[in-house]
């Protein structure tokens, strides 16, 4: 077993509850906490200590992980009065498994290395079903050393554990597996939507293409669910629309030009403004007016 006992893990929504779970079934000794208490009540359940701050899950802790909402989120629990750095004991570990910026781990990782903490970047993608599966990708910017120290936690929640450079290269990566969905999924809807508007039968033309070169997990996996009149989301429409827009601002920031992408977030934002960013990403789908 690793050395690494005691672990706090802040945010157990609809991911973090999965991957938390997976952690106390292998042997950690896990305390949480949550802005919304009863989203972590099955963890206490099944033996976590409840905490009623974050810096109290932080606290005494050999490992400090976090999967929150958005970036500002993000700084607040790890930077802000009574946070992550500041309540973390010396050597531990901090594990920031959100999408963000990363402009924004850079700095976490400079704060935290400057208390003799050591702060990683571990975004993941695999979405709700890959946190049920403990089957998702991690993709971890950090130090090398720290990577491999945190190896038996990772392998608890991931299959797919992958060093991707020194800090925020592990964002930036992500960033990188949002703007390929982009891209993936707005062509596959344009697909639908010019098969619609030429007469043909949407279904035909996909039972023709799907398992063919233009087949990907976005038309059969995402794009099928809304074909089929299913928009609960296996990823919030909100969500995808953050993830891009930190693509976006941050390439910017690189000098990078992605019109692809930035044509993708104007049509997520349109979406959203009329109320659909709780669907999944397969509401995109109704921008295109393949469906209603």
């Amino acid at each position: 077993m690793t050395s690494l006992k005691k672990i706090g893990f802040v945010g157990t929504g609809i991911m973090g509850a999965a991957m938390a779970g997976h952690l106390i079934d292998a042997g950690f000794e896990l305390s949480v906490y949550n802005r919304t208490k009863s989203k972590a009540q099955g963890l206490v359940e099944r033996g976590a200590r409840w905490c009623d701050t974050v810096g109290e899950c932080a606290a005494g802790q050999d490992v400090v992980i976090s999967i929150v909402g958005y970036p500002k989120d993000v700084e607040q629990i790890y930077l802000g009065a009574g946070g992550i750095v500041e309540s973390a004991k010396s050597g531990a570990y901090l594990v920031d498994m959100t999408t963000s910026s990363p402009i924004l781990a850079e700095k976490i990782f400079a704060a935290a290395q400057a208390k003799g903490l050591h702060a990683v970047d571990a975004p993941v993608t695999g979405g709700d079903v890959g946190a049920r599966n403990a089957s998702l990708t991690i993709l971890v910017g950090g130090e090398e050393s720290s990577f491999d120290a945190l190896q038996p936690v990772f392998a608890a929640m991931g299959k797919n554990i992958v060093y991707e450079g020194s800090a925020g290269a592990g964002q930036k990566t992500k960033a990188c597996n949002q703007i390929a969905i982009a891209g993936t999924l707005a062509g596959v809807c344009e697909a639908f939507a010019y098969a619609k508007a030429s007469g043909l039968d949407v279904e035909k033309v996909y039972a023709a293409i799907a398992t063919g070169a233009a087949g990907s997990f976005q038309m059969t996996g995402v794009a099928r669910k809304g074909l089929d009149g299913d928009f609960n989301p296996g990823f919030m429409l909100k969500h995808f629309g953050k993830d891009l827009a930190i693509g976006s601002e941050t390439g910017t920031a690189y000098g990078a030009s992605l019109p692809i992408l930035s044509m993708v977030l104007h049509e997520v934002k349109q979406l959203e403004q009329s109320g659909a960013g709780n669907l999944g990403t397969q509401a995109l789908l109704k921008y295109y007016g393949v469906k209603d």
